[in-house]
Parts: structure tokens; C-alpha cells; sequence
């Protein structure tokens, strides 16, 4: 039976990473973008993620362009916008598609494990997956949902 761990996703830097590198952590996995509304939750997912990762949490983000054009830049000046704006230390990954017959498999795999309230597909930026330590999706959270509104969830896999 596939899982999370089964994946493998270009980091900013262009690394390929096996996101087995990851076994046995909570996961927070979110599409991201730095012309959102929802941009702001940078800061709640890093605080997340300095609190947590001694636990064995981490967040994951993956830019994300196809929602209005929301995450134009390449992956220098994103990396550059997460790191001067928000002091992002968690792994960012590759500017990727979420959604038709271009999503990354990761995400094709997210999708068909929890669906939202319009199906499978991602409705907008800042969609959040849960993922327990042994790489199950555990629950699929809308943008509006806060990072700090899933903390009790997260402790809860912890």
C-alpha cells in the first residue's frame, strides 16, 4: 500500500529528496504561495514547525502557481521571499502543479486519499494535509483553517 514516504520531490535548491527522509514524522504538507491572502500563514506553519520538529513534526511546502497566478516567481526568489519575510526553516520544495493531468504525483496521491468539499481536486492555496508517522494521510484541512487552529490534531499524531 503506497504512502507519503513512496514519493520523491525537488527541493528549492533542486535536490531531488525521498521524502522517506521523513519516515516516522507527523507531516503538515501545504501548497503555498507568496502573493496569497492566505500568505500570512508562513508565519503560523513555522512556528508550528520550530515548536514541533523536536517531536518529530515537520511542515512541508510546496509553491504552488496555479491558483490566480499567486506564486509567479522561480525558485531563487522564492526561497528569498520565505527566508527575508517569514524566516521559513521548514523544507520548501519545487514550485509544482496540484491539480490536472500536470500534478505532481505527491499531490495526485493526497488528492485521491482525502478529498475536500469539492471532490478531490485542491480548491486554493494553503489546502493542508495531515500525515501520520507512518505516512498516512490523516485528515485534509481547507486554506481557511489556520495553522495554529490544527496544533491540538498534531499533537494528538505526536
Amino acid at each position: 500500500m503506497p504512502c507519503v514516504y513512496d514519493f520523491i520531490a525537488k527541493s528549492l535548491g533542486g535536490e531531488d529528496i525521498p521524502l522517506q527522509r521523513f519516515e516516522g514524522r507527523v507531516l503538515l504538507i501545504v501548497n503555498t504561495a507568496s502573493k496569497c491572502g492566505f500568505t500570512s500563514q508562513y508565519r503560523g506553519l513555522e512556528a508550528l514547525h520550530r515548536e514541533l520538529s523536536p517531536r518529530a513534526f515537520a511542515v512541508l511546502g510546496f509553491p504552488c502557481n496555479q491558483f490566480g497566478a499567486q506564486e509567479p516567481g522561480d525558485a531563487r526568489q522564492i526561497a528569498e521571499f520565505c527566508e527575508s519575510k517569514y524566516d521559513v526553516s521548514f523544507p520548501m520544495f519545487d514550485k509544482i502543479d496540484v491539480n490536472g493531468s500536470t500534478a505532481h504525483p505527491l499531490y495526485r496521491y493526497l488528492r485521491n486519499e482525502k478529498s475536500g468539499l469539492l471532490g478531490s481536486s485542491i480548491k486554493w492555496n494553503f489546502t493542508k494535509f495531515l500525515v501520520d508517522r507512518s505516512g498516512r494521510v490523516v485528515a485534509r484541512r481547507a486554506p481557511t483553517a489556520s495553522p495554529q487552529a490544527l496544533k491540538k490534531e498534531i499533537e494528538a499524531l505526536l
